[in-house]
């Protein structure tokens, strides 16, 4: 009899101490705030999609802007140095006139030569000078070695004379000068083109 009563006991505490019996109010508040944190997360989401876009939206405009200014640059680039060379023209073209309409050649020597100072000037303002030659060492790097003569004067591997000017833009060579160069006192000249550029 004892044993019976302590049995129904136990099968009594085990009804009244069942897990989750304390939780089930609580599951309803949790379910609640885990909806709540995914609304705010999901919120978040498309706020973040939304400033992706705008900023994609915004690079394809910035590229689109820097392709145009691109070709721009690429068709209108010389625009400054033809604006610069187009007075030069006029005045070649007032020169031909002259000449044509009877004028003297002094007057159209001068008028030549007023306008080769133009262009000349029109060049410097683009920083495009003239390779220095006269006197100069020979530099293979700026100087084209045309003939080579033997001098009295100028010293060996130097240069005599300027058959066609050579020109730097900035520090770049755009056309190396064409020269006569030096082999020194005739009794010394090694008398071959070959030997000048390649010291």
């Amino acid at each position: 009899m004892a044993e019976e009563h302590n049995n129904a006991n136990t099968i009594d505490n085990l009804h009244t101490s069942s897990p989750g019996s304390g939780s089930a109010p609580e599951e309803p508040g949790l379910v609640e705030e885990l909806q709540q944190a995914l609304v705010a997360k999901a919120e978040e989401a498309k706020g973040l999609n939304d400033k992706y876009l705008r900023l994609a939206a915004e690079f394809d405009n910035y590229k689109r802007l820097i392709q145009r200014d691109q070709r721009d640059q690429i068709r209108f680039g010389n625009e400054h140095l033809i604006k610069e060379l187009l007075p030069v023209v006029d005045n070649l073209e007032r020169a031909i006139k002259a000449s044509q309409n009877g004028g003297s050649s002094e007057v159209l020597i001068q008028g030549v030569d007023l306008t080769l100072k133009q262009l000349t000037g029109a060049l410097t303002r683009f920083h495009v000078i003239p390779v220095e030659t006269a006197g100069q060492p020979f530099d293979p790097a700026k100087h084209q070695a045309v003939v080579s003569v033997a001098s009295e004067k100028i010293p060996e591997r130097h240069i005599v004379d300027e058959l066609q000017r050579g020109y730097l833009l900035h520090d770049r060579i755009l056309r190396a000068a064409m020269v006569t160069v030096s082999t020194g006192r005739a009794d010394s000249a090694p008398g071959t083109d070959s030997t000048i550029g390649t010291a």
